[in-house]
């Protein structure tokens, strides 16, 4: 079985983490230092999926179904 992300991939996710832990890890949009770990993780592997490493695809949000107004019975 095939490994699910590449070695550039872990590499990348790696600096990341790394950058956070100094305090130099930025976040895209508003130039903020990065603080969480999930959020260093998810900015290592958006880099190594512009970089064309392998890496799984992101999962798509769910919908929102609207719930249908049942009448009720008296």
């Amino acid at each position: 079985m095939a490994s699910k992300y590449s070695k550039k991939a872990s590499s990348k996710v790696k600096t990341a983490l790394h950058e956070r832990k100094r305090g130099k890890l930025k976040s895209g949009g508003s130039g903020k230092t990065v603080t969480s770990r999930k959020q260093a993780i998810a900015i290592g592997l958006s880099e190594a999926r512009r970089a064309g490493a392998k890496v799984p695809k992101k999962k798509a949000a769910k919908k929102k179904t609207s719930k249908k107004k049942s009448s009720r019975k008296k």
